[in-house]
């Protein structure tokens, strides 16, 4: 089954959710029109479709290939990553000074949706370069960044992010990896670095690696980390390729699934240093690290996203093809699945949580837009404020319900879901990474209740929680065809403000009774947030079929959002129940007793 891009879904996202209008009015982001993004959607969906995706089932087949230090990509790869940066699709939102189109991100979220979409294993490689990218563009000298930037940003150049050493998993205080001065301003780099994500390959003539390590004198735990650039090749002061760095790949990794994306072990140092240079000051390399991190944490939330959607086109053909069965009220012949209730309860599920998913999303890619450019600084703080608190929802939520998704669409497919021909076990095993990827549900969760939610005393809850009364305001307005979505929506926001005064009030006394919830909250929030922008799309749909329009794809919104108020809003009391008074039951067992 191959990948048509939802362009439709994705454009009434962008426009009448995600405030494309207003970023189009950003300083600097004034050519992003609504036609302009439209073509731009239309050519991404092609490439998307006609050149990505037939290569996911063969690449997952195929695998990469590790010999000697070097990988080789599977057929067709190296090939599609030539046209894929021929075509610009690598500066989609880099900064123009360097060779970048500028376009907000806002816009890049809905194109590299359908990358993932397409071929999680292939959408890795541009993913890691443009949190490479960013870190430069925020953090880099600017010697490095005219050395590194102009062919990161034409896709000539890939980039890496190196954290994770075999001894220190999540926790970067652990780090061993160090960093020796040479006198000259450059550092030899020696140590080991494992999960690296396309560490190495063949299909860009350079690979940038950014590698965090410790300077001798550096404090210990993660005050005493730095950030180093060390290129696969020496860049010449011409900019033309020298020798051969001492890093390399000495293994990779055998996985679930994403067996086209080479996950690497990287051996810095092992033949003398591998050399490098400092990015920004000395022993604040996870300041700049986190930069990669929060971009990288998004975008693995897109892949939840996006393997949902993936796995729901799949299905969905399969229940309109595959004919077993008799009609539940009867029939003279079979029929096709699609008309058996509990197939049409997965797919239903199915596509509203997609919907809630690109929904949440893409209306945090737009606040980052306007936090990024907007001319007020009080505007850019609240902005900030909310996709700081909505980047672990997106990166935490998606990912549990993408995999959720993916196993909806493994269960439509019945017994033929098991055989890995039909491509639908193929989107599960992909997606089993993306909750771990980045730091667990569970560190994501933490980070929300912790940094994000009681550092503030939950205010910035409280301005998304208003937001959401305006909704439910604006629903008490719109008829008896949205009670429905109103009840549910008006139960989900009083789970949400309780747990939240919950986790406020009792954070500093009780932190362990409360961490025991995090990951409840950060569902939680996800359900809500995603059912009050399914409760906007509803509201907007019924203004347009008001005015006239007969598109059936506003009817179709409406029923969507109403599955989703009746099917999927529910659980939230239920979650809040668990956030306020589970924490005791949780901890009463004795570990040697568990």
């Amino acid at each position: 089954m191959s990948y048509k891009a939802p362009a439709k879904d994705m454009m009434f996202v962008l426009k009448e959710l995600a405030g494309l209008d207003e970023v189009n009015q950003l300083p600097g982001y004034e050519e992003a029109t609504p036609d302009l993004v439209e073509a731009i959607l239309d050519e991404a969906g092609k490439f998307a479709g006609e050149v990505l995706a037939p290569l996911n089932f063969s690449g997952d087949q195929e695998s990469a290939q590790w010999q000697d230090r070097a990988v080789t990509m599977p057929s067709g790869f190296k090939e599609a990553y030539r046209q894929f940066a021929e075509s610009g699709w690598t500066a989609l939102d880099c900064h123009p000074e360097y060779g970048g189109q500028g376009l907000p991100r806002l816009v890049s979220a809905a194109v590299r949706e359908m990358w993932k979409a397409a071929n999680m294993a292939f959408s890795l490689c541009p993913m890691l370069t443009s949190g490479a990218i960013e870190a430069l563009e925020l953090c880099g000298s600017a010697e490095q960044k005219q050395m590194y930037l102009p062919n990161m940003i034409s896709g000539k150049w890939t980039g890496t992010m190196n954290i994770t050493e075999p001894q220190a998993g999540s926790d970067l205080a652990a780090i061993r990896s160090r960093a020796e001065p040479q006198g000259d301003g450059t550092y030899k780099i020696f140590g080991q670095k494992i999960f690296i994500t396309y560490g190495e390959h063949d299909m860009a003539e350079n690979i940038i690696h950014l590698v965090l390590a410790r300077l001798p004198d550096a404090p210990e735990g993660v005050k005493g980390i730095s950030l180093f650039v060390v290129p696969k090749y020496q860049v010449k002061p011409d900019g033309s390729l020298g020798e051969r760095n001492d890093a390399y790949c000495v293994s990779i990794e055998h996985k679930l699934g994403i067996h086209a994306s080479p996950t690497s072990v990287m051996a810095f140092g092992d033949h003398g240093g591998a050399l490098g240079t400092l990015v920004g000051k000395p022993n604040e390399g996870l300041k700049y690290m986190f930069i990669m991190m929060n971009a990288a944490r998004y975008a693995v939330g897109l892949e939840g996203l996006a393997l949902a959607e993936r796995a729901y086109q799949q299905a969905l053909g399969y229940a309109r093809e595959r004919v077993q069965g008799r009609a539940i009220e009867g029939s003279a012949t079979s029929v096709a699945i699609v008309h058996h209730p509990d197939v049409r309860r997965m797919l239903m599920t199915m596509k509203s949580q997609i919907e809630a998913m690109r929904a949440l999303a893409y209306v945090v890619a737009g606040a980052h837009d306007a936090a990024f450019a907007h001319p007020d600084e009080t505007e850019r703080k609240r902005n900030q404020a909310f996709v700081d608190l909505m980047i672990p929802v997106v990166k935490g939520w998606l990912t549990e319900t993408g995999n959720e998704v993916a196993y909806l669409g493994v269960q439509v497919h019945g017994g033929m879901g098991f055989i890995e021909e039909t491509g639908a076990a193929q989107h599960l095993r992909d997606a089993r990474i993306t909750t771990i990827y980045e730091g667990t549900t569970g560190i994501q969760a933490n980070d929300l209740i912790g940094r994000k939610l009681a550092r503030d005393g939950g205010a910035t809850l409280k301005i998304v929680v208003e937001q959401m009364q305006q909704t439910i305001a604006e629903l008490d307005k719109a008829g008896a065809e949205l009670t429905g979505i109103k009840t549910a929506l008006v139960k989900g926001v009083a789970a949400v403000v309780e747990a939240g005064a919950y986790i406020t009030a009792n954070y500093a006394s009780a932190v362990r009774e409360v961490a025991v919830g995090a990951v409840p909250f950060l569902k939680l929030m996800g359900i809500v947030s995603g059912g009050w922008l399914m409760a906007r799309a509803a509201l907007t749909a019924r203004k347009k079929i008001a005015e006239g329009d007969s598109d059936p794809f506003y009817p179709s919104k409406i029923a969507t959002a109403n599955y989703y108020a009746a099917h999927i809003l529910p659980a939230a009391s239920g979650l809040a129940t668990v956030i306020t008074t589970g924490g005791p039951s949780a901890l009463a067992i004795p570990e040697e007793q568990l």
